[in-house]
């Protein structure tokens, strides 16, 4: 439709659907899609998506080779006749051997990842981890006290973990509290809390029977020997419990990353939503301690590795949750074959790779700041 203007020439009406479209454009930011389902919609980063699938697509690679590789080789279609309930002369190595193992690391090493993707989102620092703030340390502690002095059961041992794993994070907690949560004072006192616990565990050992404090010392190292599905059910149950949670934390974790200032300008209850993030982390962590034993340093590294694979401003859990499975099945893997017949703990070697990581980061956030003070 056309309008006459005071000169007497013609100019064309705006059109109406320009609107719309710059508020979508507006609301949906560069790099993102819309996922729709009914009513429901969700906003997919692309290269997070791309991300995930690639990983999704390393972690089933590794899966096959771990069940293939060992002391007997075993086939590719024996293993996957195996995994579809077909008759195969492999059952037993596959089966029975393999892949409950196999189970309880993938199982363990995705709450890992999540659970260092959420500590690090709440204290906005990639030093943290349950590890290193004394999460693991306490399920640990607690987890020993138990095994040493014979107070519960072995499949009673990951409630036992997420009891002391909560207890650690509400001490730290307490401590770091200082009219809000400071990020730089909940890391200093996670670390001071680690070393307290990992005294208090020590003290434990020597106290306790000298054969159950020899297997204490081997669990303490992380590792899936002898696992199977009686630490899977636990493990699983609670993960399944939290996809809900989880789904709740990918949308808080833009709200936690704010400092103070921003949070309170924006109406967000910061204390409460930093509060559930780090529950849920805990829990996590927790009861995969009990289940593995604490295996070092793989929430620290899994959720650093998605995020620069993604280039996403908050830590993404889905590629957080896939790369710590890939790196415990594949240390894991490593562990069994590198100095065969000896079987290295998988802690050992996520310790051994996390550890100079470890160092590394710390070297590079010190550079930084002197950069900004200088």
């Amino acid at each position: 439709m056309n309008r006459t203007t005071a000169g007497g020439t013609s100019a064309a009406a705006p059109t109406v659907p320009a609107a719309p479209t710059a508020v979508r454009s507006a609301v949906r930011p560069a790099g993102h899609a819309v996922l729709r389902a009914g009513r429901a919609s969700f906003l997919v980063h692309r290269r997070a998506a791309v991300v995930a699938t690639l990983l999704a697509v390393l972690l089933t690679v590794a899966v096959v080779a771990y069940l293939c590789v060992g002391e007997s080789f075993v086939s590719p279609v024996q293993a996957v006749d195996v995994l579809l309930g077909r008759p195969s002369p492999d059952t037993f190595v596959v089966g029975t051997l393999r892949l409950p193992r196999l189970v309880v690391g993938l199982l363990a090493g995705a709450a890992f990842g999540v659970a260092g993707a959420l500590v690090q989102t709440v204290a906005r620092n990639p030093l943290a981890s349950p590890d290193v703030i004394g999460v693991t340390h306490g399920a640990g502690a607690a987890t020993v006290a138990a095994m040493s002095f014979g107070l519960v059961s072995h499949t009673s041992l990951p409630y036992v973990s997420v009891g002391g794993g909560l207890g650690a994070a509400l001490l730290v907690y307490a401590f770091a509290w200082r009219r809000g949560l400071n990020a730089s004072r909940f890391v200093l006192v996670g670390i001071g809390v680690s070393i307290a616990l990992g005294s208090l565990t020590q003290l434990f050992l020597t106290k306790g029977d000298f054969l159950v404090a020899q297997q204490a010392k081997v669990w303490l190292t992380g590792s899936l020997n002898s696992r199977g599905y009686d630490q899977a059910a636990p493990l699983g149950l609670v993960l399944l419990v939290a996809v809900p949670a989880a789904l709740w934390a990918a949308r808080a974790q833009r709200g936690a990353s704010f400092d103070d200032d921003t949070a309170v300008a924006l109406g967000i209850r910061l204390d409460r939503l930093r509060l559930g993030l780090t529950v849920l982390g805990v829990v996590l962590a927790s009861v995969a301690t009990g289940a593995t034993g604490p295996v070092d340093f793989v929430a620290l590294l899994a959720p650093q590795i998605a995020r620069r694979l993604t280039r996403t401003a908050q830590i993404p859990l889905l590629s957080s949750a896939l790369t710590g499975a890939l790196v415990v099945v594949v240390a894991d893997l490593l562990a069994r074959r590198l100095f065969s017949p000896v079987e290295l703990p998988v802690g050992v070697l996520t310790a051994a790779v996390g550890a100079p990581y470890l160092m590394w980061l710390i070297a590079r956030t010190r550079g930084r700041s002197g950069g900004s003070t200088s």
